[in-house]
């Protein structure tokens, strides 16, 4: 087949692509790289800031839509898939349907359909937005209801989810959101990881535990990092011996990668139930991911007898206890560490989720 990969989120596309070309497909990435990631791309389309750069970003969108005609699949990273207005991106989306056998929806971030169940409905018992009945009120969760709530971008999202060739959930949050409107074009397929490039770090020794988080400017508040990096500076104040923390903040995915390589643990989100990408490749290295790790988590992969993942609940205090017992019995990171690894393996490796991809993409 012919596959026409169209936006990025940390490295799903790419990471597929390769997937795809080892099963004999043709794909082509087309994306901005997410931005200062700056992941692999086929066709890379950056967008400068200022009223200059959104007309040079334009242009370069619109002088390749000839090339972007005639695949047997094209499939959408997000409804608003390009660094352009929702309506821009619908005329696109119409462009595409009309010109290729068959378009597929990603749900893979921030939508409608996501903010919506977590605002309007009881489907989660705590998210971004509200933790166990408790409302969060911040600028970032105000910024996504205002964003895809009763706007232009809601009205692209409804209309792309309803008349898209399938839609594909890579987490089980966004699996959640779409299942009731859509449960007979709509799947679940994990994420994936290439284990060919990725190799299992030494096995831990000794009793000092070594932990990782990421920072992403702007947005540690909706990811929770904010808590989580403030509960793990206290568990290294109480144990300074102990344990040693590394800290990246909007760094590059090659520079992330090698702080990454030198931990024990990473710490992930606070608010998710499942290990998305970043979460994923650590875990692919044997590092012990804190983070979401709910039941719906396991069911979802039918998955019964690996438990990697040190799930935290949405509470600073909750963390700190959780980081606090590896540090004390650090003789559980081996065996967390082998399963991390067996996980990823099971249900992530980059070949088997692409035949996912294809199955679905052919039953649609």
């Amino acid at each position: 087949m012919r596959v026409l990969l169209l936006g990025e989120y940390s490295n799903v596309h790419w990471t597929l692509a390769e997937g795809l070309r080892r099963l004999g497909h043709e794909v082509c990435v087309l994306s901005n790289g997410d931005y200062w990631k700056n992941y692999k791309s086929d066709v890379l389309i950056p967008r400068r800031e200022g009223k200059w750069g959104a007309a040079e970003y334009l242009w370069q969108v619109l002088r390749r839509l000839p090339s972007l005609r005639g695949y047997d699949v094209v499939q959408l990273i997000n409804p608003c898939f390009l660094e352009l207005k929702a309506e821009r991106c619908a005329m696109i989306y119409r462009y595409l349907k009309r010109y290729n056998a068959k378009v597929f929806l990603g749900a893979f971030g921030n939508d409608f359909y996501w903010a919506h169940a977590c605002t309007q409905t009881d489907t989660f018992r705590y998210s971004e937005f509200c933790q166990f009945g408790k409302r969060s009120d911040n600028v970032f969760t105000r910024q996504i209801e205002t964003d895809w709530i009763g706007t232009a971008k809601e009205r692209v999202n409804r209309e792309m989810a309803a008349n898209c060739d399938g839609i594909i959930a890579g987490l089980y949050e966004y699996y959640a959101a779409y299942r009731p409107y859509f449960p007979e074009k709509l799947a679940f397929i994990p994420f994936p990881i290439n284990l060919d490039v990725v190799r299992p770090k030494e096995t831990h020794t000794g009793n000092e535990v070594n932990f990782f988080i990421g920072i992403q400017r702007h947005r540690s508040v909706i990811k929770g990092t904010d808590i989580m990096l403030r509960a793990l500076q206290r568990v290294v104040q109480a144990n300074p011996r102990r344990c040693t923390m590394r800290v990246a903040e909007s760094v590059p995915f090659a520079e992330y990668q090698d702080l990454m390589n030198r931990s024990d643990v990473l710490l992930d989100q606070l608010y998710s139930y499942t290990p998305a990408m970043n979460a994923l490749l650590a875990m692919a290295k044997g590092l012990v991911v804190v983070g979401g790790g709910e039941p719906e988590n396991y069911e979802i992969l039918g998955e019964t007898e690996l438990r990697p993942i040190v799930n935290v609940l949405p509470s600073e205090q909750d963390v700190y206890e959780k980081l606090t017992d590896l540090v004390l019995h650090p003789e559980r990171i081996p065996e967390l560490s082998r399963q991390s690894v067996e996980y990823v393996r099971r249900h992530h490796d980059y070949v088997k989720v692409a035949r996912q991809y294809v199955d679905f993409w052919l039953s649609h």
